[in-house]
């Protein structure tokens, strides 16, 4: 398993790809990539900018994974997760499970992106024309996250 936070950009596509060379024991890989979006409900966006805490952003979410992998009986996981500025149409975040079957590695990477919007420790916060505001789960991030955890407890 693998979980990197990074401030430096990444390309997803190549990553999922080395992540799953050469793999003979996997019969799925799901992979999710989150962008950062120019627009956000009508307001235009120049940049996204991530906080963390050092040292503990990255094993919290290494915990989560580590529970997801088990729970969806799960080969491997690989979770990158970018930190600072990112600019529009930049990747945010890339989950990539590998399982014997897709269903778990579907529900895995749904699961751990819920976690990741609800309740990682990551704080974001959008500037633009328009000024700066800090961005918030939604109601439905929280309704799908209280899913996820009635389904899979």
């Amino acid at each position: 398993m693998q979980v990197r936070i990074t401030e430096g950009a990444f390309d997803p596509h190549a990553e999922a790809a080395s992540f799953a060379e050469g793999r003979t024991d996997a019969g799925a890989l799901v992979s999710f990539v989150g962008y950062c979006r120019g627009t956000t409900a009508g307001h235009a966006v120049s940049e996204l900018y991530l906080d963390h805490y050092p040292g503990f952003t990255e094993p919290e979410i290494a915990r989560i994974a580590a529970s997801a992998r088990d729970r969806f009986d799960l080969i491997d996981l690989l979770v990158i997760h970018r930190v600072g500025a990112v600019a529009p149409g930049d990747a945010i975040v890339l989950v990539a499970a590998l399982s014997v079957h897709r269903a778990e590695a579907f529900a895995a990477a749904s699961a751990l992106m819920d976690y990741l919007k609800t309740d990682a420790p990551l704080w974001k916060k959008e500037s633009g024309p328009d000024g700066t505001r800090w961005i918030e789960p939604t109601s439905e991030d929280r309704a799908r996250r209280a899913a996820v955890e009635k389904v899979t407890s």
